[in-house]
């Protein structure tokens, strides 16, 4: 099965903002990147198309034309909890060190692990497997289309937040 990961297109926050599951308004430029994305999708067919329910991935799918996607919480960016749309230098949490130090284990409070957000988004993807599809749609978030990528077996782990993809960047694996 042909995957193709979509990441959805700029947000406007300021830059070092942890907005993981908050639903973050887009740059102005959306129409100029989404224009792109969809330049980009131009001659791929889907059987099927997903997106996740957060409104910056709903409305790239929506521009190129897949209003019709299929809406799936597990695809959804990370839970940063308590430190949802607080800029990384504001946060006094102690256990944001135990975070940066062991992203994959530590939970957020009040949110999740990267261990926590691979599993759900791993439980998407094997019940993806067991259907008869040959190319799929999905219009995700950074987090999610490294978990992917992980769950491939393309990207390894320990090198997956080196090469994140950008803002309307798209990703093809095999399943």
């Amino acid at each position: 099965m042909e995957i193709y990961l979509i990441r959805h297109t700029s947000v406007d926050v300021p830059p070092q903002t942890c907005y993981g599951q908050t639903d973050v308004p887009l740059k102005e430029s959306f129409e100029q990147e989404a224009a792109e994305v969809m330049q980009n999708l131009t001659g791929v067919t889907f059987d099927k198309v997903f997106t996740s329910p957060l409104t910056r991935c709903v409305r790239l799918a929506d521009y190129c034309g897949y209003d019709y996607a299929e809406r799936d919480a597990r695809i959804m960016e990370m839970d940063f909890g308590e430190w949802e749309m607080k800029h990384y230098d504001e946060i006094r949490d102690p256990r944001l060190q135990e975070w940066y130090k062991d992203f994959m284990k530590v939970t957020v409070p009040g949110g999740e692990s990267f261990k926590d957000q691979f599993s759900r988004v791993a439980e998407f993807f094997d019940e993806l497997r067991a259907k008869p599809l040959n190319r799929v749609g999905i219009f995700a978030h950074g987090g999610v289309l490294i978990c992917a990528q992980v769950y491939a077996g393309t990207v390894a782990l320990e090198d997956a937040f080196s090469s994140i993809t950008p803002y309307g960047g798209i990703i093809k694996i095999e399943l």
